[in-house]
């Protein structure tokens, strides 16, 4: 299986910034066969940095869109319009669940309708810290992954990434903040639990499991090598070149 490493730059740079800072990007980026690097530009920067995108390099996300492929959906985009330009899409992040009121109904229509247009929907799931705090996380894992997957079949569960962030450990600079690896590891194993007991141990095997909340290059290997977890979804860090590829390159030394 392929480690992702996956750059969400959130609501950063102009469609001209992110064009200079792909070009760098790309310049200082080798072609790697077993490490899938991913960036989610704004959606007005999408279009113009798919022409530009080396594709053997590095793969286009977006980080939203709308389930109906078409109709009287005032400022929306669809999967539908984002098929041929990105390859992948994150649905269900905190920032859509808690800012914009996203529910899991809404995020598995998404979910589906990624699907559907052959774009690989990374879901996002994870416990707030009050959550945590009263002994929630299994629950809340349970209900937003099995929420999220709720239209995807058998037979599309391999076209799906789940990205593990809990909200309590996104955009932190505390160490007592951040996710150790035993608490990953914990939730990782109850993701493949809840998979197993859906879709069988077999197919549950073949979902790629992703790493977020504040990962930079200090903690990047040590995330990496928790077992069951194959690549980063990653916020701050990649929006600064010297540090997204030094996570780039951590992923390659983990997984030779």
């Amino acid at each position: 299986m392929k480690t992702y490493i996956v750059g969400n730059w959130k609501l950063n740079f102009t469609v001209g910034e992110a064009s200079i800072y792909l070009h760098k990007i790309l310049k200082n980026l080798p072609a790697y066969r077993d490490v899938e690097v991913v960036v989610a530009p704004s959606l007005l920067a999408l279009q113009p940095l798919s022409l530009q995108v080396d594709r053997r390099k590095m793969k286009l996300a977006a980080q939203n869109g709308f389930y109906r492929d078409y109709g009287a959906f005032t400022g929306e985009v669809s999967f539908s319009q984002l098929r041929g330009i990105v390859d992948y899409a994150i649905i269900g992040h905190s920032e859509r669940r808690y800012v914009f009121r996203e529910d899991d109904k809404m995020i598995a229509k998404k979910v589906e309708a990624a699907v559907r247009n052959r774009i690989t929907p990374i879901l996002c799931i994870g416990e707030t810290e009050s959550e945590r705090a009263f002994g929630e996380t299994s629950d809340v894992i349970r209900d937003q992954l099995m929420g999220g997957l709720r239209d995807v079949s058998d037979d599309d569960l391999d076209k799906v990434i789940i990205a593990y962030e809990p909200v309590w450990a996104i955009s932190s600079t505390k160490a007592s903040k951040l996710a150790t690896p035993d608490e990953i590891s914990e939730v990782v194993k109850l993701i493949k639990k809840n998979l197993t007991e859906i879709y069988g141990a077999k197919l549950a095997d073949e979902v790629p499991i992703l790493f977020g909340g504040s990962v930079n290059p200090s903690n990047a290997g040590a995330y990496l090598t928790v077992p069951g977890v194959n690549g980063l979804l990653i916020g701050g860090a990649s929006l600064i070149l010297s540090e997204f590829i030094d996570i780039i390159d951590t992923a390659k030394r983990v997984r030779s």
